[in-house]
């Protein structure tokens, strides 16, 4: 075999693309994955100063979920509702499967809402979200910068060519 074949076998090897199954699992799995509570980072629920929720306070039910999934949704009461009496609070967690994940998520979704309702601007959850919400609009910002610059650019291009 000589020396150009090789290359020519190797860059074969580079063109095999990837079965169909394997691209329907990975979308399944991006489209699969369960929407998380206001505060992404476990570290930062951590280190906040949220109301903390006694179970005499708190109204819990299973019920049946919705949405897609078929049978394994229909059949299956791992949907959670918990209320927080009070405040009159209801969350309704049906991101897992498992209920056991469903009541650690509701609660965590709850105990946000909760410090957000009787805190107001003053409460951590409050605070992070208007954080995103301004680093979100600057990234916005200097994006839009950005594409103007090289509308510019393209512009002195096409004059200097001329």
């Amino acid at each position: 075999m000589n020396v150009p074949s090789l290359f020519h076998f190797a860059f074969l090897l580079r063109e095999v693309q990837t079965p169909s199954w394997t691209r329907w699992i990975l979308r399944k799995q991006q489209l699969s994955l369960p929407s998380v509570p206001l505060l992404q980072a476990e570290r930062k629920r951590n280190s906040l100063n949220l109301l903390e929720l006694s179970e005499a306070e708190l109204e819990e039910q299973f019920v049946r979920g919705d949405g897609p999934g078929g049978q394994a949704t229909n059949k299956t009461n791992n949907c959670v509702v918990l209320k927080h009496i009070p405040s009159g609070i209801v969350v309704k967690c049906h991101q897992t499967r498992s209920v056991e994940k469903n009541r650690k998520l509701a609660r965590e979704i709850l105990q946000e809402k909760v410090d957000l309702f009787y805190k107001g601007e003053d409460s951590d959850v409050f605070k992070e979200k208007k954080a995103a919400e301004k680093q979100k609009q600057e990234k916005k910002r200097r994006a839009k910068e950005n594409l103007e610059r090289k509308k510019l650019f393209k512009e002195m291009q096409q004059l200097d060519k001329e």
